[in-house]
């Protein structure tokens, strides 16, 4: 017997209780959930709830917990203690958490859009100025105080996050990942020290952010926020700001910020953070193991894409720019 669409199921749980924990069933009621692309964690809807006002659903699949990247409530969390800081997020309106969780915010309008990466294309002068707003908002992340936010794994240092990201590279063959030894030896080497440690989004860039314009509406998919040192986060950023650092699955734009220009406007015209060569190529040296990662699984049936096929170019450059960066 063929199993009914999760939605089927899911649909009048969340209509229950937006009923009784809410006053967001307008005259219109509650609508139907509609799978909204381009979630990467979970299973995200879209749910209109009275005239004018739709939430954005991140539920855990059917027969899941809230675990990894399925962790809706870890999500919920976080967006809930930043809802009084200056941090744009989507305001939470409901959480369940009898499993499979879920959580419902406010539907923010506005495009998340990659400019290296994603389609539709957009404008060069969109992409910058909206790249140079992402930098400027970064350090509100990074002021909130730690004390304040619920529990989030034991923060790393620069050192336990690269043996993070060595362990992962190493389970990938290496014909996949080209001079990636090289790499690893060369950021082993040089370490930094390890500095205060802040709130990190783990995945901070234009994609997970809504703008309205050009002006940064809500930070979105907060499954992988931590606790840790903020130029991990930084060093990511400025990953996605290369075009050339993704040929054969990505584009060059021109007139995107330089990284001198995106690190100025994150120190608000200040002196920017030590050792961001280090960082930077920590930001290539992971995209590369999360891509070799990928290839393997879709070359040995695991998972198959053949997308990923368009890779390993991009894994090169990223690894031998990475390598470029260190000297």
């Amino acid at each position: 017997m063929t199993e009914q669409p999760y939605e089927l199921e899911l649909g009048p749980r969340i209509a229950a209780v937006l009923r009784e924990r809410t006053d967001l069933a307008g005259p219109t009621g509650i609508g139907e959930l509609a799978v909204l692309p381009g979630g990467h964690s979970g299973l995200t809807y879209r749910l209109p709830v009275g005239e004018g006002h739709d939430l954005v659903v991140k539920a855990v699949p059917r027969g899941q917990r809230s675990i990894g990247r399925h962790d809706m409530l870890k999500q919920a969390r976080i967006m809930t203690a930043l809802a009084a800081t200056d941090v744009p997020v989507p305001p939470v309106r409901a959480v369940d958490e009898t499993e499979p969780a879920w959580f419902a915010v406010d539907f923010i309008p506005g495009e998340s859009i990659e400019p290296t990466l994603d389609d539709p294309a957009i404008g060069p002068e969109v992409a910058s100025a909206r790249m140079l707003r992402a930098a400027e908002i970064l350090p509100r992340l990074h002021r909130v105080p730690v004390a304040s936010l619920p529990a989030g794994g034991d923060p790393l240092t620069p050192q336990e996050e690269l043996a993070r990201w060595v362990k992962t590279m190493g389970a990938v063959p290496a014909e996949l990942v080209p001079g990636a030894v090289d790499l690893e030896e060369r950021l082993a080497r040089r370490v930094p020290d390890a500095r205060d440690v802040t709130l990190v989004h783990g995945d901070y860039r234009l994609g997970n952010i809504i703008c309205t314009g050009n002006e940064p509406a809500a930070i979105i998919d907060w499954e992988i926020w931590s606790i840790g040192d903020p130029r991990v986060e930084l060093g990511w950023f400025l990953v996605f700001a290369d075009g050339s650092n993704f040929p054969g699955v990505g584009r060059e734009v021109p007139g995107l910020p330089t990284e001198e220009a995106l690190l100025e406007a994150y120190a608000a015209g200040g002196r920017g953070p030590e050792a961001m060569d280090w960082f930077n190529a920590l930001g290539r040296f992971k995209m590369a193991a999360i891509m070799g990662h990928n290839l393997r699984r879709h070359r040995e049936g695991r998972h198959h894409d053949p997308d990923q096929e368009r890779l390993p170019e991009t894994i090169v450059r990223l690894i031998s720019s990475g390598l470029e960066r260190l000297g």
